[in-house]
């Protein structure tokens, strides 16, 4: 097993370009084959098990840039304009599969402790897996894929949430407590109404209200700071944006990637023009090199890594198949089916999209694997079967979202290639 961490980073950049190209050769998306990767990496004993500190921080590193560069692409108007077409299937969304996989765990285990974190295991969506399969399918910018990225902000607030309640009643170390929701509510509103404060006051061309009375601040906008040196340093300055609004998340108890999705998206294009008369701009460079260091050589490694922990025991692997085909088909159904219903029916999306939507919501990871950690190495909660048996669901699950996805695209479309024809005799 090889344990120097940049001879690690090389053979996971020769998996993620062998991956690239035969995402290109088979027309799927990238991520099916930065996961399974990983997997045979480990599987194969070329990885190690447990994650060198180094990766682990590169591949830390990767997904706050992969959300900051989704968040660049984003229309800031479209984000907030989306949020009451999403509360439906964020909430419809994380309550069906948590009572599902409780209801099938209850089943299989008969250990309301055991139910309670498989449940929770499998509430919160990966977005940034779904987002960077939407995106390889050039949807990144649909409704539909803005529709997913608001429910899974929402959704990953209330799983929080529920993990701040529910975690310790499984660990017996409390009950549910008044107390504990209204911190968590509390710190919600306070980091977004932050990044919303931000948004409205910091980041303007021209300061305003308040924050001219502050020195130095004051008297300069982000235009200012992205126009230093001609723009030569706006890729640092955007970037460290990201990082610090991400740094900030984590203290508010949500993933750096959520703050970096936000930070990007409260850029926009006019602050990095650098001159009134806006003759030249340094935002297309920009976005340039944060797509390339996010989708190309950063942020797959954030994949691999996944997939490596994904580790085959065979005899475990064996017993474990029913729960396993049990747990796998019964979400994809029902996670599917609640937000694609609630998104066709609280959203007021199209039938194409609902659909779109649904499979995009069925991705499983940094959340899952927080809970998971918390239930099986820090607290002897959950067995060795449900562990490994939460393990390979999380796997397929996430396998699901860009094969579906890709599988559904053509009729996704379709239907928008009808609806955006001009009526004959009325060109639009």
């Amino acid at each position: 097993m090889i344990q120097y961490p940049l001879v690690q980073l090389a053979i996971i950049w020769i998996g993620v370009l062998c991956a690239s190209l035969l995402a290109s050769r088979t027309k799927l998306t990238s991520v099916v084959f930065f996961l399974g990767f990983g997997s045979l990496m480990v599987n194969a004993g070329i990885l190690p098990i447990e994650t060198n500190e180094f990766i682990h921080y590169f591949a830390e590193l990767g997904i706050i840039l992969i959300m900051f560069a989704l968040g660049f692409e984003e229309n800031t108007r479209n984000f907030i304009r989306s949020i009451k077409h999403s509360w439906g299937i964020a909430l419809f969304g994380a309550i069906a599969p948590f009572l599902a996989a409780y209801f099938v765990a209850l089943y299989f285990w008969g250990d309301s402790n055991i139910a309670i974190m498989c449940g929770l295991t499998m509430t919160a969506t990966a977005v940034s897996l779904t987002m960077v399969s939407l995106k390889s399918l050039g949807l990144q910018t649909s409704r539909a894929a803005t529709g997913i990225m608001t429910s899974a902000v929402l959704d990953d607030v209330g799983s929080l949430a529920a993990v701040a309640i529910l975690v310790p009643i499984a660990t017996g170390q409390a009950t549910i407590s008044l107390a504990a929701v209204g911190w968590t509510a509390f710190k919600a509103v306070a980091f977004f109404g932050g990044v919303a404060l931000v948004s409205a006051y910091l980041l303007p061309n021209a300061p305003s209200g308040w924050i001219t009375k502050i020195p130095l601040i004051g008297r300069y906008g982000v235009r200012d700071l992205l126009a230093t040196d001609d723009g030569e340093h706006s890729t640092l300055a955007v970037l460290l944006l990201a990082l610090i609004v991400g740094l900030l998340a984590y203290q508010f108890g949500f993933h750096p990637a959520v703050g970096a999705y936000m930070a990007g998206l409260i850029l926009r294009e006019e602050y990095f023009l650098l001159d009134i008369k806006g003759a030249r701009s340094s935002f297309s460079r920009t976005k340039t090199v944060v797509d390339n260091a996010a989708f190309s050589w950063i942020g797959p490694v954030f994949f691999v890594e996944l997939g490596t922990k994904i580790v085959f025991e065979w005899d475990i692997f064996v017993s474990i198949i029913p729960q396993t085909v049990t747990m796998v088909l019964v979400l994809i159904a029902v996670q599917t089916l609640s937000a694609g219903l609630a998104a066709r029916y609280t959203g007021g999306y199209s039938f194409h999209e609902s659909v779109m939507i649904g499979f995009g919501m069925l991705g499983r990871a940094e959340l899952a694997f927080v809970v998971m950690g918390i239930a099986y190495v820090q607290h002897p909660i959950l067995s060795t079967e449900a562990f490994y048996t939460l393990m390979f669901t999380i796997f397929w699950m996430n396998v699901s979202v860009p094969v579906l996805l890709a599988w559904w695209k053509p009729y996704f479309d379709r239907e928008h290639f009808f609806v955006d024809l001009p009526e004959i005799g009325n060109p639009k």
